[in-house]
């Protein structure tokens, strides 16, 4: 029943979407004997300075992940979006979209995970090249980044025990409980807004462990990864999901200017044409979350 109503609440968000519409000052040159004579810093012998792209390298963001063979993501364990098989393999809805985007590049894909408080620094470093990660677009991450378009629709919901879920149906009713969270999170920072206590965690995987063992009241995350992961026939049968406290949607994040975000984007939207798409996403039966193509084509 609670998997019906969240499937119902995504698809809710999906109809919510498609309704809201140097110079350099001249130096005097100066003759230096022949044997020490520096090259000038001006006029016509003078090399042009390098142009950087994205990449802190000539050339673009793309051409550096091609010269180096490797889509690097960055990633925590989140499951729909992001998690090992049994033979430890990633899949999940982003970890198999970001391999089929790698292929269109001719490059293979390398899964990192990261401290999601740091991916933007992360991003910057070089030590990946992207965030695909059912990350929230929110106006701190598209300014730090060089962002997707949405694909998916998403909520952040507070997680309860379950015999407990009709003492905590509203936001009025969650002010005296002490909230697991993942750090730098959207969870975290609806939380943060509320006034509500909480406990920075690594990874929303961690947070439900929190309340699972008694050491946190409550947990936000993600409903996507709630879907597959709390209620009856899951790992946490004894959680469940009451408040919802916004709606949101997710894209990918690259470096700063990176033209690969463009190249994404058109790779989304072939991949809605094929219906690659709508395959995967049936797969992780997240298929109510996917934003319509009309508002993913601008």
């Amino acid at each position: 029943m609670k998997k019906r109503v969240l499937s119902l609440l995504l698809c809710g968000l999906m109809t919510a979407s498609l309704l809201a519409g140097c110079g350099s000052k001249e130096k005097p040159e100066a003759e230096a004997p022949a044997e020490t004579e520096a090259p000038s810093e001006s006029g016509d012998d003078a090399e042009a300075p390098e142009v950087e792209g994205a990449d802190g390298t000539d050339g673009s963001d793309m051409e550096y992940v091609k010269s180096k063979g490797t889509l690097v993501v960055g990633i925590t364990d989140f499951e729909p979006m992001d998690y090992k098989d049994a033979s430890g393999e990633w899949i999940g809805f982003d970890a198999d979209m970001a391999k089929a985007f790698a292929e269109t590049l001719g490059v293979e894909v390398e899964f990192v995970e990261i401290d999601w408080d740091n991916k933007a620094l992360e991003l910057d470093s070089k030590t990946i090249d992207c965030v695909w990660n059912g990350m929230t677009l929110t106006d701190e991450v598209k300014s730090a980044m060089e962002c997707s378009n949405a694909y998916c629709n998403n909520a952040q919901i507070v997680i309860v025990p379950a015999d407990k879920a009709d003492q905590y149906q509203d936001t009025d009713s969650l002010k005296d409980l002490n909230f697991a969270v993942e750090a730098g999170s959207a969870g975290e920072a609806e939380v943060t807004a509320l006034g509500l206590n909480c406990t920075p965690v690594k990874a929303q995987s961690d947070a439900l462990l929190e309340v699972a063992s008694g050491t946190s009241d409550a947990a936000v995350i993600d409903s996507l990864m709630a879907a597959a992961m709390v209620g009856e026939g899951t790992g946490y049968a004894d959680l469940t999901y009451t408040v919802q406290l916004n709606s949101e949607e997710y894209g990918v994040g690259f470096r700063k200017g990176s033209d690969l975000a463009a190249a994404l984007n058109d790779f989304f939207l072939a991949s809605y044409a094929d219906g690659s798409i709508a395959a995967c996403a049936e797969t992780y039966n997240i298929q109510a979350a996917l934003i319509d193509v009309d508002l993913v084509e601008e």
